[in-house]
């Protein structure tokens, strides 16, 4: 198969007859050149809108912090209407004045080049997007062991004022002793928090003062997910307005009923684990009384992508699935949750974001995560289907289901279970009292009709239900019509009115050419 577009040709996993491509090298040593700087003002002002989320950005400045090496992080922030502020501190190796600069550089650190298996930055870039991202006024201070204190501000008012890449050597008064308890560290501030809270809020505006501690509760439920293994390891404490932060594992590894797969290698770089969540019925009473801990069991699935145990990508099937049936979130699979490991050796080729918070699978390793994310999508579908029960056979004992699931054609059809012991009883009781032995044979029925698992076929298949005798004979219903039509003749109906009753009567509703046929 050829393709005009090359790309297209190499993004869909085609071969082509084309296999090398060189680049052709111009030699430009006599070549006029022009220096061409960004504006700073127009440049800056776009780093506010790669699109951090205020989750997000505080997560990337805690990353800063755990790449130098921090033990304690601390999050606070002080309402004051429209000059509230928001800091992060730790007690990391800090800068000094060169070192300092550089970190306040946008673009500090190439993405491509090597770095520490153990930094969860690539671009140089985080602390500055993530900051303007949500304010216009950055100070950092910063103090490392044997030198002294140092700090350093962007103001992006006076960015554009001025209209060049100037810091400012600045820090408010009230700031320079935030590090004195510590030997080394660093403290960032924001100010001028303009896209919280707009400008001109008074400080006595109750409403938004709430809705301002609303949503820094929300980012302390964001780092209590994302560096949930930091915690457990003791890696790292998060104070969360004094209170240390408590980890949210997303994958219930506390909890009995949690089921494990085998850890398997995609790569070098890349290894994947599966997990299925507890039923509902199977959680113990700390979830369930946990707040927290029952959003995330309810509201997430799919592939959670770390890199140096930070969670990048929490919960989302990642476009992933065999088209036209791509994995998409549903209720039934929700208890499926499957964990892929990283380097930071490979961000290029996972297309790791700016913002740390979306990656894509190369598709050379496509295959493999899908044919292991559909076994634990087969397991979680049913864990869900039979309420968290484990179907485990012993010996001289199966597990007795009242309703099986049949394939008809390629459709499904739901039966009773002829084996089912309880129908064998009220065979029995049905000879000395069948009216009573009907009656409950229905409420049991009644009772177990498997609506879950009729609900997850039918989404799994994604076509029209079968209909009642559908790809079977019509004897049956045949022969019923011609009963009915016969007890209804005794009674004095017209045949019009026999084949009305008959058409408003399931599963005869759906058969209305043999009503006309055989209501004689």
């Amino acid at each position: 198969m050829k393709f005009k577009n090359i790309e297209l040709s190499l993004c869909l996993g085609y071969e082509t007859s084309i296999h090398k491509y060189t680049m052709k090298k111009f030699d430009y040593t006599n070549v006029k050149t022009e220096l061409v700087v960004p504006y700073a003002s127009a440049m800056i002002e776009s780093f506010r809108s790669v699109g951090y989320t205020l989750g997000t950005s505080i997560a990337d400045i805690i990353d800063n912090s755990i790449s130098a090496g921090a033990k304690n992080i601390y999050l606070d922030a002080k309402w004051m209407g429209d000059d509230s502020y928001l800091y992060i501190k730790d007690d990391g190796k800090g800068m000094n004045g060169f070192e300092l600069i550089e970190a306040m550089r946008a673009g500090s650190k190439n993405p491509l080049a090597e770095r520490s298996a153990e930094d969860l930055g690539r671009f140089g870039l985080g602390l500055k997007t993530a900051t303007f991202s949500q304010c216009r006024q950055l100070t950092v201070l910063s103090k490392s062991k044997d030198y002294s204190l140092v700090y350093q501000k962007w103001d992006l008012d006076h960015v554009k004022r001025t209209g060049n890449w100037e810091l400012l050597n600045f820090c408010p008064e009230e700031f320079k002793d935030k590090l004195d308890d510590l030997e080394s560290g660093t403290f960032v501030l924001w100010q001028n928090m303009d896209r919280i809270i707009p400008i001109g809020t008074e400080e006595s505006d109750q409403k938004l003062k709430d809705k301002f501690y609303e949503r820094l509760n929300l980012v302390e439920k964001h780092i209590a997910l994302i560096f949930h293994q930091f915690i457990e390891d003791d890696d790292i404490n998060i104070y969360f307005f004094g209170e240390k932060v408590e980890p949210l594992n997303p994958f219930f590894l506390g909890e009995n009923a949690t089921q494990c797969f085998p850890e398997q290698t995609i790569s070098n770089h890349a290894k994947i684990k599966g997990y299925v969540s507890p039923h509902k019925d199977k959680l113990s009473n700390t979830v369930l009384q946990n707040k927290s801990l029952m959003e995330l069991w309810n509201g997430m699935q799919g592939f959670f992508i770390y890199r140096n145990k930070r969670l990048l990508v929490a919960g989302d099937w990642l476009g992933l699935g065999r088209y036209p049936r791509r994995y998409k979130k549903e209720e039934h699979v929700k208890l499926a949750r499957i964990r892929i490991d990283i380097c930071n050796s490979v961000d290029e080729e996972w297309k790791i974001d700016i913002k740390k918070s979306t990656a894509t699978p190369p598709i050379a390793y496509c295959e493999t995560i899908e044919a292991y994310a559909n076994e634990v999508r087969k397991h979680a579908i049913e864990v869900f289907r039979h309420r968290g029960k484990i179907l485990t056979k012993h010996k001289g004992t199966d597990y007795q289901p009242l309703w099986l699931d049949k394939k008809r054609g390629n459709k499904i059809v739901w039966q009773i279970n002829r084996d089912h012991s309880l129908i064998t009883q009220y065979k029995i009781e049905a000879k000395e009292n069948p009216e009573k032995a009907i009656d409950e044979l229905l409420r049991f029925i009644e009772e177990t009709i498997p609506v879950r698992g009729v609900y997850v076929k039918q989404t799994e298949l994604e076509e029209e239900p079968v209909r009642p005798f559908e790809g079977v004979s019509s004897d049956l219903l045949i022969e019923q019509i011609q009963n009915i039509t016969k007890v209804q003749k005794g009674f004095g109906r017209s045949i019009p009115a026999i084949k009305s009753l008959l058409s408003m009567m399931t599963p005869f509703d759906s058969y209305p050419e043999l009503i006309e046929t055989y209501v004689k």
